[in-house]
């Protein structure tokens, strides 16, 4: 039999996660090829044959699905046992990945990211821009970001960020030719941008009158799926678009955007980071988790 690498283990645990070998290549920064050899090395130095392999998908055998389960624990094992031996380092160190949505990585983790790293020269950390709901401990996260009512029950959540408020906005354009809507129920009389999430369904308008939620399903021509789309759609005067207060601001500041229906606008829950509660976090994540409690939110850049 040829020598054994533990990291051959974790290149198969990775393949099977992911779902074939261009995903986790993509994942750990290196070529399918590469994997493919690890793979083929360790399944010749087994002397049997761990992976299904079809032109559309990879699977386990049954012999690789038996070893699966045994590897995952191991080597979650090995991991928890490198974190503590890091712990005894100067300095943390490590890789950290989050899984987060697009909104909350362009006002909050980004920030917070880039000044991280300069106070932690030796972490490296991937963001992943999702908004799809997804297993992070499956799909190999350290962490990820959602709202409270996204979370699982064994999550341990802190809150990332302030409150959040959302902007019904249109461009000067768009209301010199239409109008405005006065209350959120005139909004069926006009174009607005709607936004469908990963999953398909659409993004519903939330509002508050004198303390009841009213809950609107927006009517238009234009379907996006991203907040940037939405809010370029609004700039170019082609309906009025529901997004974070953080994209408008600036442009309702310079006047190509004009607020609508502020009255109605309530403030929403924070974001949340979120981390598996049985598993014990490594020294980054304990530096990162630390560095988020102290951050000010006000002074971000």
């Amino acid at each position: 039999m040829n020598p054994l690498r533990l990291d051959s283990f974790d290149v198969f645990v990775a393949i099977v996660r992911c779902g074939g070998f261009r995903a986790a290549a993509l994942e750990r920064g290196v070529s399918s090829s590469a994997l493919s050899q690890t793979m083929n090395a360790l399944e010749e130095a087994l002397g049997i044959r761990l992976l299904n392999r079809t032109t559309r998908s990879v699977f386990p055998t049954e012999a690789g699905q038996r070893l699966l389960e045994r590897l995952a624990p191991a080597l979650g094992d090995i991991r928890l046992a490198i974190a503590e031996v890091d712990e005894l380092r100067d300095s943390p160190s490590g890789t950290l990945r989050i899984n987060a949505p697009a909104p909350a990585v362009d006002h909050f983790l980004c920030p917070l990211v880039f000044n991280f790293l300069d106070a932690y020269q030796e972490v490296k950390i991937e963001i992943i821009s999702d908004a799809a709901v997804i297993d992070i401990v499956e799909q190999g996260f350290d962490a990820g970001v959602r709202f409270g009512k996204q979370l699982a029950q064994d999550m341990i959540a802190l809150p990332l960020g302030p409150a959040l408020r959302y902007a019904i906005v249109a461009s000067p354009d768009y209301i010199g030719r239409w109008g405005q809507p006065q209350t959120p129920h005139e909004l069926v009389n006009h174009d607005c941008v709607r936004r469908r999430f990963p999953g398909g369904t659409l993004v519903t308008w939330q509002f508050d009158e004198a303390g009841e939620e009213i809950e609107v399903t927006p009517t238009g021509r234009l379907t996006v799926s991203s907040a940037h789309n939405e809010l370029q759609a609004a700039l170019a005067g082609r309906g009025i678009a529901h997004v974070l207060d953080d994209y408008a601001k600036p442009h309702i500041q310079t006047g190509r955007l004009v607020e609508l229906l502020t009255d109605w606008s309530p403030t929403l829950p924070h974001w949340f980071l979120y981390y598996p509660s049985r598993r014990l976090p490594s020294a980054a994540m304990r530096a990162f988790l630390d560095y988020m409690r102290s951050y000010d939110w006000q002074a971000r850049g």
